[in-house]
């Protein structure tokens, strides 16, 4: 659709102001009309290099400032956001797709990460251990590590960059945010919120928005010390690879394809309502959502006897829609490439239980993508094994859980898995087994607050500290450790005149 005049263009925020970007510009499209939002630049090398060398300056005054000072800003972030969470969600929904009151609820976990981060002046204390040896004491303190990069998909556009920058800032970093070109206008409205909020030293935190060449010019810039990244398995590689080489600490976390084990015994209404949530919610754009069903022994036909007109009863449409359950998909590219992996699961021999690729009645121009289910499944199918990315579940059989957990173990990814049951014997033998790092029990999806740190494991993960909570701290600080003694510390002192130096 070609762009009116009139159009918003978005700027980058370096060293306190909005600044234009001299970089050629994309279209923002709401995905489920086609109209054009605003257009969003994509910056030069230059543009970041020069945010980052912003950042760095700011990083010495930052770090100066009192550890509950810092804390106390986020706390007046907090303020703000939820004071303007309605209009938050509603830029959410009109640039992703996806439906008004799971927009909202993304907002509330963004809050939620906030809020866990206003805890840093505890988690962030050091470690004393007095007389090592004789007047001699040892402590291990924590140091801002300087200036973070963060790079950060479509899917979250308001709470996965807040598994980062409350943390990194807290801990007394700098702060450069690339957001996804695709949907840059939430961080945009909350970079300006925040701006609002002020009480930081200019450059302490940017947005600079782009594609591929900022992304290589953060990896690359020597002002850049840590980076923290979301986005796809392949690209988490490259992530990993690039800025590891550059010498920088690294974040990476990676694609998922989550599995959900359903035993004989589990409550068959509650679990379809989990499974519904998971693999449908934010049309299955999510790095948390269920997308292969493991039904175990004969599991199958209960569930699916739950499962199957529930889905056919949820509506999709514009996700601004009251009473829509299901948004578009985040593009008409998106869109077709489903469709695509479909096609591709029903010639390998998988059969349509519900076909969703054709939902009636909506804009021709809209990115829509029906919930679908895949039954006969195996798990050496591309559906099975291929990250969708959207509303499509797949169906596999299991005769029995060690079978289903050889299913979910055999994945290259281990973000997140669920089971439903009733059994605690079953659930000890699957949270002991199985080879993912986020586990829900009678949950769909598995995704801890932010007081805990968010686990994937396998291709889902790539470094040592994860996102959130007590990990987030270790990655954005250094540890530094001090070995001291004092000789004139009064008897301290005379002991060393007349006993000599014991250490």
């Amino acid at each position: 659709m070609a762009t009116t005049i009139g159009t918003r263009v978005l700027s980058n925020y370096v060293g306190g102001e909005w600044v234009a970007s001299s970089g050629e510009q994309l279209d923002v499209v709401n995905p489920a009309t086609g109209a054009v939002l605003a257009r969003v630049p994509l910056s030069t090398r230059e543009e970041l290099d020069a945010a980052a060398r912003v950042a760095r300056e700011a990083f010495g005054l930052w770090r100066k400032r009192s550890v509950i000072e810092r804390a106390r800003w986020l706390y007046d972030v907090r303020q703000a956001f939820g004071e303007r969470q309605d209009e938050i969600a509603a830029t959410i929904t009109r640039e992703m797709g996806k439906t008004l009151p799971d927009a909202f609820a993304e907002v509330g976990r963004a809050i939620e990460s906030i809020e866990a981060a206003c805890g840093v002046p505890t988690m962030m204390q050091g470690k004393i251990l007095e007389g090592v040896a004789t007047a001699v004491d040892c402590e291990t303190i924590r140091q801002p590590v300087g200036v973070v990069g963060c790079i950060v998909p479509f899917n979250f556009p308001a709470m996965v960059p807040f598994w980062f920058l409350p943390f990194a800032v807290a801990c007394g970093n700098a702060f450069v945010l690339k957001p996804s070109e695709q949907v840059p206008m939430t961080q945009a409205l909350m970079w300006e919120i925040m701006d609002g909020v002020g009480g930081l030293p200019k450059g302490v935190m940017n947005l600079v928005n782009g594609s591929a060449d900022v992304v290589n010019a953060m990896l690359d810039s020597p002002a850049i010390d840590a980076i923290s990244f979301v986005g796809s398995a392949r690209t988490a590689q490259y992530v990993y690879e690039r800025a590891a080489a550059a010498g920088k600490r690294v974040q990476a976390l990676g694609g998922a394809k989550n599995h959900m084990v359903v035993m004989p015994d589990a409550v068959m209404d509650k679990a379809a309502d989990n499974i519904i949530g998971s693999a449908f919610g934010a049309a299955g754009q999510r790095c948390m959502a269920g997308s292969v069903v493991v039904c175990v022994a004969d599991a199958k036909r209960a569930l699916l006897d739950e499962l199957v007109p529930r889905v056919e009863a949820l509506t999709v449409g514009d996700g601004m829609a009251k009473g829509t359950n299901v948004g578009p998909v985040v593009s008409c590219a998106a869109r077709d490439r489903i469709g695509g992996m479909v096609e591709a699961g029903l010639a390998e021999g998988a059969t349509l239980l519900v076909d969703g690729r054709s939902p009636a009645g909506l804009a021709a121009d809209g990115a829509y993508v029906g919930p679908t289910i895949l039954d006969d499944v195996t798990p050496s199918m591309s559906v099975a094994q291929e990250e969708i990315f959207g509303p499509v579940l797949s169906v596999i059989h299991a005769g029995s859980l060690d079978e289903a957990i050889e299913i979910v173990n055999a994945s290259r990814y281990g973000n997140g898995t669920s089971i439903f049951t009733e059994s605690g014997a079953a659930v000890r033998t699957f949270r002991a087994d199985v080879e993912v790092g986020m586990i829900g029990v009678n949950v769909g999806v598995a995704a801890p607050v932010g007081f805990f740190p968010f686990t994937g494991w396998k291709a889902s993960f790539l470094g040592d500290l994860h996102a959130q909570a007590g990990d987030a701290v270790d990655f954005y600080t250094r540890k530094k450790t001090v070995t001291s003694r004092w000789y004139s510390a009064g008897p301290v002192g005379k002991f060393f005149t007349e006993q000599g130096d014991t250490h």
